[in-house]
């Protein structure tokens, strides 16, 4: 073991047993949901949600784990909501499709609203989900196919917001069948005190609820796969 392991292991806390377990590498995959410019980053189309990610810290802790998963072999997806010019296969039935479509900024397929976001680091072997359509980035996506394959069990969800996507992912993740994971400090809604109150009454029932810290922590205590190097997001 390395010097710089041992270092790690001895500031770190243990990290619950059952996350151990549900969190080896080899069966988890991690999802950043919506981590993208014209969302989280200056030039967003929505200030508020992007203030409050970066604000409480969220969106750094995003990257964490990005970086953790990708020296540790566990499997990234980005999901990216985007939509065409035209707009044709987007929805318009329910009151926040018609606002999004008056905003402006908008979510167009090879804009840079729809790179990811900095801090976040991206790497060759990471996966990017882009949807044209709905509010999930599982449902109607190749998420679910992509995880399958790949042999991924357990999914640790991240990202915005805590108002909708997020909820939705977790849903989706748990009746597709797969154990979902949610580190409250790496999720972020609007406004900041909602969060919170939908980790306690609502995901929790659901999901196993932690933090990005023992998040990497398990993944660093099981890890066998080499470290995977990083390069500019696409």
């Amino acid at each position: 073991m390395t010097q710089g392991a041992l270092l790690f292991r001895a500031v770190t806390p243990s990290p619950r047993e059952d996350l151990v377990e549900l969190l080896r590498p080899e069966g988890c995959a991690l999802l950043t949901v919506e981590c993208q410019r014209g969302v989280v980053g200056p030039d967003s189309a929505l200030p508020e949600l992007a203030a409050v990610a970066q604000e409480s810290g969220a969106l750094g802790r995003v990257a964490q784990l990005v970086a953790a998963a990708h020296d540790t072999g566990v499997q990234v997806l980005h999901a990216v909501a985007e939509r065409r010019a035209d707009g044709r296969g987007a929805n318009r039935n329910a009151p926040l499709f018609r606002a999004v479509e008056r905003l402006p900024v908008r979510q167009l397929t090879g804009s840079a609203a729809v790179e990811i976001a900095e801090p976040v680091p991206v790497a060759a072997e990471d996966l990017v989900v882009r949807r044209l359509h709905g509010l999930s980035p599982i449902a109607g996506t190749e998420v679910d196919a992509l995880l399958r394959n790949l042999g991924c069990r357990t999914l640790v969800i991240t990202g915005v917001s805590a108002n909708v996507a997020i909820p939705g992912a977790v849903f989706d993740a748990v009746n597709l069948g797969y154990a979902a994971v949610v580190p409250e400090d790496a999720i972020a809604g609007v406004p900041a005190s909602y969060t919170p109150a939908m980790v306690r009454h609502t995901l929790a029932l659901v999901a196993a609820v932690t933090t990005a810290d023992e998040v990497v922590a398990c993944w660093r205590r099981t890890a066998v796969t080499p470290s995977r190097s990083s390069f500019p997001a696409p």
